[in-house]
């Protein structure tokens, strides 16, 4: 009986038990509620090939889209101090942060600065991470955007910024609201510079991001779909009593009211950030399909 219960018993035990699933392998699409292969998920771009839904991603994985063969160089970016009001809430700030920080290494915040090559330009890019609190912009963020444009200035090489923001970090205080006038300043500098600088709006962009230095590039992109405005539609409404057009403060949206030059889906996107590139620094740019040719201004 013991080598039956022992060795016999768990052996049939083990073939005829449902075998665990990963949890991880489908994702449900929010736009068509369409089950999505991981894998097929991640080879799209994660963009839903049913109905064109742009998934968030994280900002290493919006490095490797933008870059061409996904080759940058990370750059470290300048230590700031961590809780400046010794925050507290129902958790301290500190462990936010540390919790925060356990997905994406020690010290990390929530942009990335890289540079490299777009379709063959230098470019220095600073994407926002939504899923590190949020994306919120406090000094380490903001820093990072300086950073960014500094570096921008001393490679000579175009600095492209990817929101992907709630807005100010409340744990920081009005500290985080001076990362408003310091990422302006930091573009402007790009600017005097004579370099290009243009914004890829992404879902979502609000609150304090959205009112600084996403909302002056010299071309305005955005994703399809991506969340772009200030407060939130609900607040908006009940504070001016009305009912909110469709699509109020989607991409589309601000593309057709003048907020933005260009919608662009995501596996579009190197390809015609290379094309403005060659416009503004006067290179010519590389041949593109049919498909991203800026349109032809008619003779007067």
């Amino acid at each position: 009986m013991t080598w039956l219960t022992n060795f016999v018993l768990p052996k049939i035990r083990a073939v005829v038990s449902k075998r665990s699933v990963p949890g991880n392998l489908w994702n449900k699409c929010p736009g068509c509620e369409q089950m999505l292969f991981h894998r097929e998920l991640e080879a799209n771009l994660d963009v839903c090939r049913n109905c064109g839904y742009h998934h968030r991603i994280g900002a290493m994985r919006r490095l490797e889209i933008l870059f061409d063969d996904g080759v940058f160089s990370r750059i470290e970016l300048p230590k700031t101090i961590a809780d400046p009001l010794r925050f507290r809430d129902r958790r301290r700030y500190t462990d936010r942060l540390r919790e925060a920080q356990s997905l994406r290494g020690p010290g990390s915040d929530a942009v990335v600065v890289a540079h490299g090559r777009i379709d063959g330009h230098a470019a220095v890019v600073a994407a926002f991470d939504f899923g590190f609190m949020g994306g919120s912009m406090g000094v380490a963020a903001g820093e990072a955007v300086v950073t960014a444009a500094k570096l921008a200035i001393l490679q000579e090489a175009a600095l492209i910024a990817v929101p992907a923001s709630g807005g100010a970090r409340m744990q920081e205080g009005a500290l985080s609201l001076m990362q408003m006038a310091r990422t302006i300043i930091a573009a402007d500098m790009v600017k005097e510079a004579g370099l290009p600088y243009i914004v890829l709006l992404t879902d979502p962009t609000t609150g304090g991001v959205s009112a600084s230095f996403a909302m002056i590039g010299d071309i305005t992109l955005a994703e399809p779909g991506a969340t772009i405005g200030f407060a939130g539609a609900r607040v908006i409404e009940e504070t001016i009593r009305e009912k909110l057009p469709e699509g109020f403060q989607r991409a589309e949206y601000l593309l057709e009211h003048g907020m933005i030059d260009l919608v662009v889906p995501r596996a579009q996107l190197r390809p015609m950030i290379g094309r403005l590139l060659g416009l503004l620094r006067d290179t010519p740019p590389p041949i593109l399909p049919p498909a991203l040719a800026l349109p032809t201004p008619e003779p007067a």
